[in-house]
């Protein structure tokens, strides 16, 4: 639980993200090197990866997203700061990257792959945070993830998209709040609100594919993490513990008939325009295979 971890630090003082490491050894037998070093490669890809697709354009199996993230590039006027504005373009980049079977860390899980980056993109390229900073960061971020695993569920088909992106951004506001303040406690806080503010997001895939409405998610769910991180950083609390929160989740989650957990049945996947769509889009992967 995270409420051990904190205990932990109280009672010793010592690094957070050492503690997340040697917790993991404990429970898993795995060399804290290792594990750090492994850590290290995801996150430098998750940089790579952003840096590299950064505003482009995706041809996707379906054509219903690709050009997001370019559109929201050369837009203006821009209202968002720098800052939220990097996390966005990164986030889209990221989930279309994804959807045009691009390289990605599924990170949590590959619908919300692009919210950990579009943060970690944002404080390295606005903030020039260097890698040593954010891989600590990053190590708490994911000791945030590990617990939500353990505790309840990361899978869209058992707890609905609030376990992907709900997930995804409790991690990301634990990073930028790590990464400012190295306060496990207001880590807990923020990653707390963001879930809270994700509570029983329904994961509902137009045709089951990983596009509508996820690739948007990602980007919203990116400007929430912002939001709660530095409302944590402003010294606000969540009323409820992180722990508590993520039971409630999986609770929520289990609450949820299973046309609301992606299987494509429900939610805006059951709308007449999305039924269209999917069929149009049989349509033409249809006659495409047959020429």
């Amino acid at each position: 639980m995270f409420s051990d971890l904190l205990t932990i630090w109280r009672n010793t003082g010592l690094e957070f993200s050492e503690i997340i490491l040697a917790q993991e050894m404990m429970e898993t037998g795995r060399d804290p090197v290792i594990v750090k070093q492994a850590l290290k490669r995801l996150m430098m890809v998750m940089l790579e990866e952003a840096e590299r697709n950064f505003g482009k354009s995706f041809e996707t199996l379906t054509g219903l997203t690709g050009k997001n993230a370019s559109k929201m590039y050369m837009s203006k006027p821009r209202v968002l700061s720098e800052f939220n504005w990097v996390a966005t373009v990164t986030a889209l980049s990221m989930a279309e990257s994804n959807a045009a079977m691009g390289r990605i860390v599924a990170c949590p899980t590959a619908g919300s792959c692009g919210v950990m980056p579009g943060m970690l993109y944002a404080l390295k390229s606005v903030e020039k945070a260097n890698d040593e900073d954010l891989l600590r960061a990053f190590v708490v971020a994911s000791g945030v993830g590990n617990v939500v695993a353990k505790k309840a569920t990361l899978s869209g088909a058992a707890g609905g998209c609030q376990a992907e992106i709900g997930t995804a951004t409790a991690m990301a506001a634990a990073l930028m709040t790590y990464y400012f303040s190295q306060n496990p406690e207001a880590v807990g806080h923020a990653s707390a609100l963001a879930l809270k503010s994700l509570m029983g997001l329904v994961c509902d895939p137009v045709g089951g594919f990983v596009e509508v409405p996820c690739v948007k998610r990602n980007a919203s769910a990116v400007n929430v993490a912002i939001a709660c991180a530095e409302m944590a950083l402003a010294g606000i609390e969540s009323a409820i513990p992180f722990d508590e929160v993520v039971e409630a989740m999986y609770h929520v989650g289990r609450s949820l008939p299973e046309s609301l957990r992606e299987t494509g049945l429900g939610g805006i996947a059951a709308t007449r325009t999305a039924q269209k769509l999917v069929e149009s889009i049989h349509k033409n992967l249809n006659s495409g295979s047959e020429t």
